[in-house]
């Protein structure tokens, strides 16, 4: 049967198909990324608060650091995806394999300015005196490990542009079993306290590079590519890089805004506000979810030359993310009488927490059909429009932000602020998605 005679439900069948079968897996993978700083806090919280505290600290130093290279998987999901649906897998794989060793030559340079820096690094995350020393032992430790996490960064872009998410799925679970087992093996079993949770951590992100490069290399050895670094193909995806990496920063910078302001309005509405956040961010992962996929088919089709396969695909993404929007607006409606109590006891916080959360709810089908599209435009490799449209974003979600408490709202106005965020961000992808531009055929872009 020919793309002409194919029916257009038989074409929705075929891209729910290949929809689920990334999407699924990877959602699996995501959610499985944060537990790994739930099992720390949980293992190390048993240990004192000044512990948990430090650990609090220099997690989130490391989370932020590791969201930055974020772009080592989107950038090398898309170049790899293309190459695919070219048809050149020794290409794809020489691709990935660039991205790997850019990976490993970034994350050696942050550990060689976060082992000096550490202290101070601590000092300006506000960390108190007793919680401080924590800080700086885990974090240094921690570090050793960040070569590893971007390795998993960069090889997890790789799997996605083969078209692979369960392998991603398979060595997440492993990391974090084994990063449960290590964690409380070290802090207790060997009484090394809160340097025993860090050296769980980097053995446990050191196993998941090694098997993914296990993966990686066997598919490099099938296909005839080189294993060595190469200078032109390292820059290539280091210049990739750099408008996600524009993007990515411009969205951290939305998110600290918003906690700023929520701390200005008071310690009830910040309290109320990490709460909201955290849901939100839960939420994203399932829609992210849906992204990945997204990166990884209108990737293959682009490098296919097949212009047509590519709308459509971004078409009924479009409408996997309004629908996934809507159940999870009505989700977070229907279910808040049992999470709530779950997150705090204090009736002030509820009440502030209440309304926000249905700001939350309204803005899902928003929020999904702007993951779906962020995704397909990283697929085409569409990076420097995505610079741009963050950019803008930011321009103009700051000032509105930072008027709430001057102008009297409270957390309700500040995520009615971050809905307008979204919407920004959906009228500026909306637009480049139906101008078509995005649409470049061939093995690169």
């Amino acid at each position: 049967m020919t793309q002409a005679t194919v029916t257009p439900k038989a074409r929705r069948r075929r891209h729910d198909r290949e929809i689920i079968a990334l999407a699924v897996p990877a959602f699996g993978a995501l959610v499985a990324e944060p537990l790994f700083v739930m099992v720390d806090s949980a293992v190390v919280g048993h240990l004192g608060t000044p512990q948990l505290a430090g650990l609090g600290v220099a997690a989130a130093l490391l989370m932020t650091a590791v969201s930055v290279f974020v772009f080592l998987a989107y950038a090398t999901t898309a170049a790899v995806a293309r190459r695919v649906g070219a048809g050149d897998l020794q290409s794809a794989i020489r691709q990935g394999m660039d991205g790997i060793w850019l990976a490993l030559f970034l994350g050696i340079a942050v550990i060689a300015v976060t082992l000096p820096t550490a202290p101070w690094l601590v000092d300006v995350f506000g960390a108190s005196e007793t919680a401080a020393p924590h800080a700086i032992t885990y974090l240094r430790i921690s570090s050793l490990g960040i070569p590893a996490m971007l390795i998993v960064l960069a090889a997890t872009g790789v799997l996605r542009g083969l078209q692979d998410t369960r392998t991603p799925l398979y060595v997440a679970i492993g990391g974090f079993t084994a990063n449960a087992a290590l964690n409380a093996g070290l802090v207790y079993g060997a009484g090394l306290g809160i340097a025993g949770s860090a050296w769980g951590t980097v053995a446990a992100q050191c196993g998941m590079a090694v098997a993914y490069l296990v993966v990686v290399v066997r598919g490099a050895r099938q296909h005839g590519s080189s294993l060595r670094p190469d200078a032109a193909g390292i820059r290539a995806s280091a210049q990739a890089g750099v408008p996600l990496l524009v993007r990515t920063l411009s969205l951290r910078a939305v998110l600290m805004i918003a906690t700023a302001v929520a701390a200005r309005l008071g310690d009830t509405d910040i309290a109320a506000h990490q709460i909201v956040l955290s849901l939100w961010s839960l939420l994203a992962f399932a829609l992210d979810a849906i992204a990945i996929a997204g990166q990884a088919i209108i990737g293959r089709y682009l490098g296919a030359n097949d212009a047509e396969g590519a709308r459509q695909a971004c078409r009924r993404m479009v409408e996997w993310g309004i629908a996934a929007g809507v159940v999870l607006g009505i989700l977070v409606v229907v279910s808040r009488p049992l999470f709530i109590p779950l997150f705090t006891g204090d009736q002030a916080v509820r009440d502030t927490l209440l309304p926000a959360l249905l700001v939350v709810a309204v803005s899902q089908p928003i929020a999904g059909v702007v993951f779906v599209l962020d995704g397909v435009l990283m697929g085409a490799g569409d990076g420097p429009y995505l610079a741009w449209a963050m950019l803008v974003t930011l321009a103009v979600f700051a000032p509105v932000a930072l008027l709430v408490p001057s102008l009297g709202g409270g957390l309700t106005t500040l995520w009615w602020a971050m809905t307008l965020m979204m919407t920004v961000r959906l009228l500026t992808l909306w637009w480049r998605a139906r101008s078509g531009r995005w649409i470049v055929t061939g093995a690169t872009r």
